[in-house]
């Protein structure tokens, strides 16, 4: 059987945005009681929510996420339990735990502030070395439940988007993976022509 976890948030008016970026209109224009028909109209600074951030986001890179393969956005996925540390430090046993070319997910229990403020203002970094290690094993991808792997003059950003590993933020609902021993990642961007995207993020689990 398989077991499909949302590790998305939702994306509507009251999500909450990047301090100094728009705040997302999710607008009804048609109804069915007066148009026949019913449909929204969204504006919304591309960063908002669960996305994920491709190269152009912070490097010279003119690439857009509609010229990545598929493949970039699925993948075994490797949970490491961050809870308590800033920065996010390696770990010796990681060199175990994360093959080449997965995907990464951070758990660091910091979702738990999505609505509040200090989300963006005071969450746990990513370490120099952490990156550095991720890179050599040329990860896919690295998620986390918080806003940024780190903070102005992103570093760890552009360390990690100048090697083709993508940065999925803000997802949620990480510690139902905490006793699950393989799991896969998927979370496929849109086909947009844009330094980010929106994604529904979701692990699958086969229960046997």
């Amino acid at each position: 059987m398989m077991r499909l976890i949302d590790i998305s948030h939702i994306l509507n008016e009251d999500t909450p945005i990047y301090p100094g970026d728009y705040k997302t209109s999710l607008q009804k224009y048609a109804t069915l009681e007066k148009d026949s028909y019913c449909s929204y109209l969204l504006s919304s600074c591309l960063h908002t929510g669960t996305h994920i951030d491709f190269p152009m986001h912070l490097t010279n890179d003119d690439r857009a996420a509609a010229d990545f393969s598929l493949d970039n956005f699925a993948g075994k996925g490797v949970l490491l339990d961050a809870r308590g540390e800033n920065p996010i430090c390696m770990k010796s046993y990681y060199k175990e735990m994360v093959p080449e070319g997965c995907i990464v997910l951070l758990y660091t229990g910091f979702d738990r502030y999505y609505n509040e403020k200090e989300y963006f203002t005071h969450h746990p970094e990513v370490s120099n070395e952490l990156a550095e290690f991720l890179i050599s094993r040329k990860i896919k991808m690295l998620g986390m439940d918080m806003p940024s792997p780190d903070y102005p003059p992103f570093t760890v950003h552009k360390a990690l988007l100048s090697n083709d590993i993508f940065i999925l933020e803000n997802v949620t609902n990480l510690h139902e993976l905490l006793d699950i021993k393989s799991f896969e990642v998927m979370a496929f961007p849109l086909k947009i022509s844009a330094e980010a995207s929106f994604v529904r993020a979701v692990c699958k689990h086969v229960v046997k």
